[in-house]
């Protein structure tokens, strides 16, 4: 009880349901260790503790009367900010939205509140999801809690070094080529980008709309489930949203790995991309892992990785051009220049490039799906090497660089970033589990068997600051 800020979503559901803990000690804990830690690590871009403390208030009198909602309720969380806030600004961190306050919530957000979350404030971002790290907005890079000289990852940044570093038990991040997956990679969490149309993304600043996910980033896999069976389900509002029954993430947790059959992907990081030593290592003492659990594994071979990189991307930038051309030709000094030179790529791209990039998708994703006829989940290294350092410039060919997430961005399958072990500078390294659609609970039961047999989870970043 000495350190509030690392228990588990669940952990701490279970002393606030027993009435051990109040939903007020536990959000004024990090409202205080955020006033101690924020100003080094820049994760909160905006914190809203009266707004925070009274819905604390709230949650406690009505748990006290006997009207618990479930285990979020009275759950401090952090949301990034390019979901919409009613009241609070929602600005994507970007000179152009500076002053912008929503008149409501994106409905996640107001899913995550009908839970009964607690929302401490607005986590950090890359300007509209994109370019970065900048150095020219309003609001420094955040930083990665394992070393701060590192990056965090592209682009729910804030979500990243907040739940790694104890300053909220849970966030909210987007996903639109990776940007759920490599900040939980980076900062070692359990991040989860959902199949496409799973999680609404109304009230979500668009970056590429048939591209873009919302989804949890959260310390455990068993959080994870938690915070996915609050924000799940059809959304009217949301054109892609898929009407599927949502199941129970957490009741097949438990279920382990006996008869599951698991492909992995090696080609991605050992011929397509040559990933670090201490990655592949990692990856290789972790497939030992699943098999001791039961599973069985086997070689799969998709198609090239830099197929599906030049599909998202083509796909990407043009959608991302579109959506902003206007501000670009009338205002393109409010726009950093991070995210402003690739932008401008998506200028270049033509109609035919980009019909051809759909048409090339549909392929893909058949392929994919043939291939996943034959095994449960597909098992493939998350990012290629461990965090890197921040630089204050990037040359547009690394912003856009190759990893092992665009695929199944590209695909829109459920992916998830599960720590698997550490580099010998002490920063975190990660695997990616992949699902077949909406098959979310299978991923997150796989994910979590590997959790509970390995001892990542109880590693926490060490900050002398």
């Amino acid at each position: 009880m000495s350190q509030l800020y690392y228990l588990s979503i669940s952990e701490a559901a279970h002393l606030i349901s027993t009435k051990q803990l109040s939903p007020v000690e536990l959000t004024c804990t990090f409202l205080t260790r955020i006033e101690a830690l924020n100003n080094h690590l820049h994760a909160f871009l905006l914190v809203t503790p009266e707004l925070a403390i009274t819905a604390a208030q709230k949650a406690e009198a009505e748990i006290m009367r006997g009207d618990y909602r479930g285990a979020l309720h009275g759950i401090p969380v952090g949301v990034k900010d390019v979901f919409d806030t009613a009241g609070i600004p929602t600005t994507a961190q970007s000179r152009l939205l500076q002053t912008r306050i929503p008149s409501q919530d994106a409905t996640v957000v107001r899913r995550l509140s009908e839970a009964g979350a607690i929302l401490l404030g607005k986590l950090a971002t890359k300007e509209f999801a994109g370019g970065g790290p900048s150095f020219d907005l309003f609001y420094p890079p955040a930083r990665n809690p394992w070393n701060l000289h590192h990056v965090t990852g592209d682009s729910s940044t804030g979500s990243g070094a907040g739940v790694a570093a104890g300053l909220c038990m849970a966030a909210l991040g987007s996903d639109t080529s990776g940007s759920i997956r490599e900040p939980s990679a980076f900062c070692g969490l359990v991040g989860l980008k959902p199949t496409y149309g799973r999680v609404s993304c109304a009230g979500m600043i668009p970056q590429s709309p048939s591209l873009d996910h919302a989804g949890p980033m959260t310390w455990t896999v068993r959080d994870n489930a938690l915070l996915l069976q609050a924000i799940a389900g059809y959304d009217a509002n949301d054109p892609a949203s898929v009407a599927v029954a949502v199941p129970d993430f957490t009741g097949d947790l438990e279920t382990g790995l006996k008869d599951r059959r698991i492909g992995i992907v090696r080609h991605f990081y050992e011929r397509d991309e040559l990933a670090d030593i201490e990655v592949c290592a990692a990856l290789e003492q972790a497939y030992i892992i699943l098999e001791e659990l039961g599973a069985e594994l086997v070689e799969i071979e998709l198609p090239a990785l830099a197929e599906f990189i030049a599909c998202c991307q083509i796909i990407m930038l043009s959608e991302a051009f579109t959506i902003h051309e206007q501000d670009l030709r009338q205002r393109p000094h409010l726009y950093g220049e991070g995210l402003r030179g690739l932008l401008l790529m998506g200028a270049f791209i033509s109609a035919a490039d980009y019909l051809q990039a759909v048409r090339r998708r549909q392929e893909l994703c058949f392929a994919v799906e043939q291939v996943m006829q034959n095994v449960d989940v597909l098992v493939t290294a998350t990012e290629f090497r461990a965090a890197p350092l921040i630089v204050k410039t990037r040359n547009l060919d690394e912003a856009i660089s190759a990893d092992p997430l665009m695929p199944f961005s590209v695909t829109g399958l459920p992916a998830l970033a599960v720590c698997c072990g550490f580099n010998q500078k002490g920063l975190p390294l990660s695997m990616q589990i992949i699902g077949k659609p909406f098959e979310e609970a299978t991923v997150l039961a796989i994910g979590n068997a590997y959790e509970q047999a390995t001892p990542w989870r109880k590693l926490r970043p060490e900050l002398n600051i």
